[in-house]
């Protein structure tokens, strides 16, 4: 039976959820202090560490690519609930709060994960790892241009839309990185 893209996108999100539940557990939910701007930075750091480790094939510091996407997905995670959450002015969210909404912006991204795919006819399957920390990277820079027009836009998605597909290429990236292994 042919494993679908919507059980390998569940099987990376657990372990992600996983991550994000270790660390709400250790750290509460001090990154309510985050301002977009902050996030996006943090996310953009993580990509640009990608690609360096994609460029130059070593690494000095033990976290590796995968670990990487996986905080890709988890910071975009959190950059959408503190969107949804913008108006809330609490620092400190429970842990079993803060995994219902981590719950409730993975099944949004996934919705638009399968739909997209759908359309696309699973196209990324045949797309290179360092095609997607490219595309995450340009979606970062978009991001950032909007957050300089203060959320303004004339033609474009918003920032939300961005956050959503940096979780599905990452998603994408740690299926195709699982597979050849």
């Amino acid at each position: 039976m042919a494993v679908t893209t919507a059980a390998q996108f569940d099987e990376q999100i657990k372990q992600c959820r996983e991550i994000f539940r270790k660390k709400t557990h250790d750290y509460g939910t001090s990154w309510r202090i985050l301002r977009p701007s902050s996030l996006t930075d943090q996310l953009f750091i993580k990509a640009q560490r990608i690609q360096t480790l994609e460029e130059k094939q070593t690494q000095m510091v033990e976290d590796g690519i995968e670990q990487e996407f996986m905080g890709l997905i988890n910071y975009a995670v959190i950059g959408l609930i503190q969107m949804r959450l913008k108006d809330d002015k609490r620092t400190e969210l429970s842990e079993e709060e803060a995994l219902q909404l981590y719950d409730k912006q993975v099944a949004e991204i996934k919705s638009l994960m399968l739909a997209k795919n759908h359309d696309y006819g699973e196209a990324w399957r045949d797309m290179r790892v360092s095609s997607f920390t490219d595309l995450i990277l340009m979606k970062l820079l978009r991001i950032k241009q909007i957050e300089d027009n203060k959320g303004k836009t004339l033609i474009s998605e918003g920032i939300d839309a961005g956050y959503q597909d940096i979780v599905n290429y990452s998603i994408f990236a740690l299926i195709k990185l699982s597979e050849k292994k």
